[in-house]
């Protein structure tokens, strides 16, 4: 068997600590709105039923610990988004996981900046179309080395923070998702197979804002790593 067309290389994360170890992305899946104070400022009030959209797995932007990260800041929009994001990486894939054995699934967790062109997205809301355009351009998943799971004290008391230029522009706590990591796994594994490589962004709280092009942008989750990207 032979390709036709050369295959695609796909996303590659590095894995935080290793020596040259890396993490082969499958799919990317994003939590819409899994914050309350962040489902508030976009309109939305409640413990509503969580959903998802997908980023291409090479929408990626690995960023290597220590190092300024540089993302292009992309076409047709005016009005880029920050939104600070713990990623779940999964090891065992599954499907119809028991929240209950959720956790067994993981491999690991990285900081991640959902970048949104909040202008399209808007649009296509209005229009009920597809937000794809919004969400899911090249670059638009910024996210730092990947950290084990062992290596990794994540609980409520977690601490997630975006600078940008030097000022915190978000700030929250992973206790304060609105659907846990487990739950968050357990409902997405209904709808689809979880595969090993899959990525899962979990949301992002309040203080999402615009950001333009010499800004940068610093995010941290305590204990798993932090993430800084320069928009050019």
């Amino acid at each position: 068997m032979s390709h036709v067309i050369a295959p695609p290389a796909g996303g590659i994360v590095p894995v935080a600590g290793s020596a040259g170890e890396t993490f082969p992305v499958h799919r990317i899946y994003c939590v819409g709105r899994n914050y309350v104070e962040h489902a508030k400022e976009m309109g939305f009030t409640g413990r509503e039923p969580p959903f998802f959209f997908m980023k291409p797995a090479d929408a990626v932007l690995p960023v290597a610990e220590g190092e300024t990260g540089r993302m292009p800041y992309p076409s047709l929009t005016k009005s880029l988004h920050h939104e600070v994001e713990l990623v779940v990486a999964i090891g065992t894939g599954g499907k119809a996981i028991a929240a209950a054995d959720a956790m067994r699934h993981v491999w690991g967790y990285a900081i991640g900046l959902d970048m949104t062109r909040r202008d399209l997205q808007g649009e296509a809301k209005k229009q009920g179309r597809p937000w794809d355009i919004g969400k899911s351009f090249d670059h638009s998943a910024p996210i730092g080395p990947i950290r084990r799971a062992s290596e990794c004290k994540v609980d409520a008391e977690t601490r997630i923070t975006l600078e940008v230029n030097g000022r915190v522009r978000q700030q929250s706590t992973i206790g304060k998702l609105i659907w846990s990591i487990a739950e968050i796994i357990e409902h997405l594994s209904a709808a689809w197979e979880l595969q090993p490589g899959d990525l899962i962004f979990t949301g992002t709280p309040e203080g999402v804002a615009a950001v333009e092009r010499g800004d940068v942008l610093k995010a941290e989750v305590a204990g798993v790593g932090r993430l800084q990207v320069m928009l050019v």
